[in-house]
């Protein structure tokens, strides 16, 4: 039965930067070739999805813009081409196109390229959550392994991504140190078995993470929280060291001493998930999404926490931002 797609939909909407959210009605977009027009069926709430809002993400918007990276729906239209037409009338897993509108709607348009197939065993709330974390999780073990890194760092390690790296390092039995900043998450990460756990907060926790990183030969740095610590990770690790950033969750600039990367031949390198996906074929990126869907249930799992409807999604940020890590909050269109 063919899908009656209305003229306009309701829509989260942000005018500026640091902007409330408000509820709009707005038209339905129309996809062009090689694009599909989503029916939005849920979209979680990410730390990178606070950045997009503060205007630091990767790419400043034109505002008004509506914000949302990833969500899960079904492809009600299609723009024409081939990867288009074949998502037709498919569950999937997708992320909003640059300068197109974001995930918060009851409809959304993207690239054909953005979307996948969902197995049958996921859900739609398990299906929206499966591109942002979980891919990026995997991308952290595959730069591990390709880079022959003996072991990892990560801070904001008590984040739903930090709690998949924990299960993943455990399942592919590689070493992971976990930096977290409050004793309720070290103890949060310890009942999950990770061996590795530093308290930021604590007074010798620079002599503490630069004997663990030399002794397990860490030289992969995860970075998302940048500011002052990325030099404290640098002063920490050993020679020939890499700082990978991927979030800027203290909204600071970094500071390094040039001497460190210098004589300790370390270097700073920058992720983003969409860049390191264009760097792959359609068939590396379905491969990379398989496993994903495969591990979702175990290592990849993401906990919910609360719902809330389309309409409250500034009820939806406040409350993330003071639970962040206590599993994933959802904005829910059906």
């Amino acid at each position: 039965m063919k899908r009656s797609i209305p003229i306009v939909m309701k829509a989260i909407r942000q005018d500026e930067a640091n902007g409330t959210l408000y509820i709009a009605e707005v038209p339905v977009p129309q996809p062009a070739k090689g694009e599909v027009l989503v029916k939005m069926a849920a979209s979680p709430l990410n730390p990178s999805d606070f950045s997009f809002l503060r205007g630091t993400y990767v790419h400043l918007p034109n505002y008004p813009v509506i914000p949302g990276i990833e969500g899960s729906g079904t492809v009600v239209a299609s723009g024409g081409g081939m990867l288009a037409n074949y998502r037709m009338g498919k569950r999937v897993t997708c992320s909003a196109s640059e300068n197109h509108g974001g995930t918060w709607a009851e409809y959304m348009v993207t690239s054909a390229m953005r979307v996948i197939p969902l197995k049958k065993q996921l859900t739609m709330e398990q299906g929206s959550m499966l591109i942002v974390n979980p891919m990026t999780a995997l991308a952290f073990i595959n730069i591990a392994q390709k880079g022959h890194h003996k072991a990892i760092v990560n801070n904001a390690a008590a984040s739903v991504l930090g709690q998949m790296m924990v299960k993943l390092c455990q399942k592919e039995t590689l070493p992971l140190i976990n930096i977290v900043r409050r004793q309720e998450q070290v103890d949060l990460l310890t009942s999950m078995g990770a061996q590795y756990v530093l308290n930021s907060s604590d007074l010798n926790f620079e002599i503490q993470l630069k004997s663990l990183s030399e002794q397990l030969k860490a030289t992969l740095f995860l970075d998302a929280v940048t500011g002052e610590q990325t030099q404290v990770l640098l002063r920490a690790a050993p020679f020939g060291s890499k700082i990978l950033i991927y979030s800027n969750m203290s909204g600071d600039q970094i500071q390094v001493e040039p001497r460190l990367l210098i004589q300790g031949n370390k270097s700073i390198e920058s992720f983003y998930l969409g860049i390191w996906a264009s760097k792959r074929s359609i068939f590396q990126t379905l491969k990379a999404a398989g496993q994903a869907q495969k591990l979702v249930n175990n290592e990849l799992v993401s906990g919910i926490q609360k719902r809330f409807a389309l309409e409250n999604a500034q009820d939806a940020l406040e409350y993330y931002s003071e639970h962040m890590t206590g599993g994933k909050v959802l904005l829910k269109m059906e």
